[in-house]
């Protein structure tokens, strides 16, 4: 296995897993551009509905590779550029860490061992998150000298409120899965070494049972709806139904209800949009 990132798609649901085993999975130009460009072909593509990330072998992403760091600590590569996104070869990636937020399909991550700093970045940028009961989740910034980076000061203190999340952050502390469960950082925790398996059982459901149509617009009214008044997202929201009564999606999913079937909806195929924020 020489990618970076692997990806398998079945039963409607994309598997996307960061393939760096033996750094535990450590955060590369190589790997963020590789994972950029599998999550815009995924909501390009009819056959993929809802998308799972996590780690290949015992860990998520135990953050930014420390070659990297150090490279960057010494001055050896341009501290602008470092600050963004490259591919490797001396071009800068402009999608950010948060470009999973911009995809009109439920991106999950199952969390299944280790994951810190950009990695937490990037689990923290996915929709819904699952994790290991005893993966250990951290910040690290502050113990690295470094700040609260890509963007997880915005989204944070929205999942776990400001104090938590500046408690995350100030500390750098490890907490496990079981804790962030509590918390609000993960949306569930799992002690029985299968969070990938729950994690795409949740996903083949939302691509049996769910419109592809209502979650892509549910997911962008959720993140555009955080910088609006309520009646303003009242407003817009009841625009949004009354275009769906007329919708095709509308109807199949009342006439699958009195019908007593799984529905056949449309697919959804859509480049990326500007993430929220």
């Amino acid at each position: 296995m020489s990618e970076v990132v692997l990806r398998e798609i079945e039963d409607g649901v994309a598997l996307l897993t960061l393939n760096r085993p033996d750094r535990l999975n450590a955060w590369t130009p190589e790997l963020q551009t590789l994972y950029s460009d599998l999550l815009e072909d995924c909501a390009a593509r009819e056959d993929v509905r809802a998308i799972v990330v996590t780690g290949a072998g015992r860990g998520f992403c135990a953050g930014a590779d420390m070659e990297g760091l150090q490279s960057i600590s010494s001055g050896d590569v341009d501290r602008s550029a470092a600050a963004g996104a490259g591919n490797g070869d001396g071009r800068q990636d402009t999608r950010p860490v948060a470009f999973a937020l911009s995809i009109p399909k439920p991106v999950i991550a199952a969390i299944n061992g280790p994951c810190a700093g950009i990695g937490l970045v990037l689990a923290v940028m996915c929709d819904l998150r699952f994790a290991a009961a005893d993966a250990k989740i951290t910040t690290a910034f502050a113990r690295r000298g470094l700040v609260a980076e890509h963007g997880i000061s915005w989204m944070l203190p929205r999942l776990v409120g400001p104090a938590r999340a500046l408690d995350l952050l100030l500390s750098s502390r490890i907490v496990l899965g079981a804790e962030a469960a509590e918390l609000g950082l993960v949306n569930r925790a799992f002690d029985d070494g299968r969070v990938v398996e729950h994690a795409l059982e949740y996903a083949r459901e939302l691509a049996r049972e769910c419109s592809p149509a209502s979650m892509a617009a549910m997911k962008r009214q959720v993140y555009a709806d955080y910088d609006r008044t309520l009646p303003e997202t009242v407003a817009d929201a009841n625009r949004l139904m009354l275009e769906s009564f007329t919708a095709p999606d509308f109807a199949e999913g009342v006439q699958s209800f009195l019908e007593r079937r799984s529905p056949n909806f449309a697919p959804v195929s859509s480049t990326a949009a500007a993430p929220a924020g």
